[in-house]
């Protein structure tokens, strides 16, 4: 018991931790946003929507779209128990689910949440990858919810990679950072499975696109 009850408290203050020097290192960052318009004027009107961006990439555009009502969806891994508990004190919803577990249960939580409530954020290619490999969670997610899809490139100048599947960017203090969002995608029901297969392609072609852009510096 007692040794149980100390690694809980010290998972708490690891977790704690991390995102106090998340959090930090993120403030630190100058950030230049392209193409935003379109995606800032629903944000302004809060209209729903999707966003994704690659799992890789995921550290600023998850703090900076931070403490608005929009969900995020994390793995139920134990790397995506550290996650979730980032977001949160960032103040998002979370729900936990993916590909391989509890994915069917996750899509619709975030269809019903992008339906009724407020908007998703979610790493396409995630959580186990193949890198850069865009899954079909997104693109379904906004035909059920009728909401649009919009993708986000992140590039930035100095950074770090993590021997990770997805090659994690971590990004230097105070370096700078590029956002570069697409027009918005619409995904109506009227679309035969052929349509929407092709959406999908397009989608990863896109953001694998707007990724090399926010790339250059």
């Amino acid at each position: 018991m007692i040794r149980e009850a100390k690694h809980s408290i010290l998972r708490f203050l690891g977790y704690h931790a991390l995102g106090s020097v998340a959090g930090a290192l993120c403030r630190s960052l100058r950030v230049n946003r392209t193409n935003n318009e379109i995606f800032d004027e629903y944000v302004r009107q809060n209209k729903r929507f999707i966003l994704a961006f690659w799992h890789g990439t995921m550290l600023y555009p998850w703090y900076y779209h931070r403490g608005r009502k929009f969900l995020g969806l994390t793995s139920q891994s134990k790397d995506g128990e550290i996650l979730a508990r980032i977001l949160r004190k960032w103040g998002y919803t979370v729900t936990r689910g993916s590909s391989s577990k509890g994915g069917k249960v996750a899509l619709g939580i975030m269809t019903d949440f992008a339906k009724y409530e407020g908007s998703v954020l979610i790493t396409p290619d995630g959580p186990r990858g193949p890198v850069m490999e865009f899954k079909p969670g997104a693109v379904v997610a906004a035909l059920r919810s009728s909401v649009p899809l919009f993708l986000v490139g992140v590039g930035y100048e100095k950074k770090k990679h993590l021997r990770s599947w997805d090659k994690f960017s971590v990004p230097a203090f105070f370096s700078r950072v590029n956002l570069v969002y697409s027009d918005p995608v619409f995904v109506t029901r009227e679309m035969s499975k052929e349509d929407v297969d092709q959406i999908i392609k397009k989608c990863s072609d896109e953001l694998t696109r707007l990724q090399e852009t926010a790339g250059v510096f």
